[in-house]
């Protein structure tokens, strides 16, 4: 079993990066964990008290399950997934079965800040993205997903998300086995990265 962890900051083009490892790979030999779907449980607050959660802060986050499941999955055990809908600020009751893979990815702002998680990689890798390009990505994935407006996500940024970088998610580079600067764009950078992954996912199976 192969673990990767995959961080960098809201916009830096981590999904991508995840997307073409995993179409890189073999079919049906990696599962994508998302941090994600494990926000914390937000049933007992009130509408108001939900959207005045920082979701950017570590806080936001259900540590010790997304521990518990990755751990699972690395004994060879299926888990149930949580789902999370960002209209309604809280978890859903459904979740997604999800069986173990050769290749486990797990991908989120903050991958590389638990030391727990950390522990259990094979391979830690931090997209890099210029905070412009990651402003503008943004704007764009906001208005269209969330239904938010460009002045609600610039404020948004300003106030929680630039601040959050500097204090969270910036500092993880340092843990990181590989940096991909560029994000997404960085296709030499994403090769040389897949390829690297499937020798490492090669010397696991052998």
């Amino acid at each position: 079993m192969t673990i990767i962890g995959i961080a960098g900051g809201t916009g830096s083009g981590k999904t991508t990066v995840v997307r073409k490892i995993a179409e890189a790979l073999p079919p049906h030999c990696a599962v994508v964990v998302p941090l994600d779907s494990y926000y914390n449980d937000t049933s007992s607050m009130t509408e108001e008290e939900r959207h005045a959660i920082n979701f950017d802060h570590p806080d936001a986050f259900d540590w010790k399950l997304l521990v518990k499941q990755v751990n699972e999955l690395r004994h060879g055990i299926a888990i149930e997934q949580p789902t999370y809908s960002y209209l309604k600020c809280n978890r859903l009751p459904e979740t997604i079965h999800i069986e173990p893979k050769p290749v486990i990815i797990i991908e989120g702002i903050m991958t590389l800040l638990n030391k727990k998680l950390r522990d259990m990689m094979d391979l830690k890798v931090f997209v890099d993205t210029d905070s412009d390009e990651r402003l503008i990505r943004n704007i764009q994935r906001d208005v269209v997903e969330r239904g938010r407006t460009v002045d609600m996500v610039i404020n948004r940024y300003l106030e929680v998300l630039k601040p959050m970088h500097e204090q969270f998610i910036e500092p993880t580079k340092k843990y990181a086995d590989i940096i991909i600067p560029q994000g997404g764009e960085n296709r030499t950078g994403i090769d040389i990265l897949c390829k690297y992954i499937e020798r490492l996912a090669d010397s696991v199976k052998g």
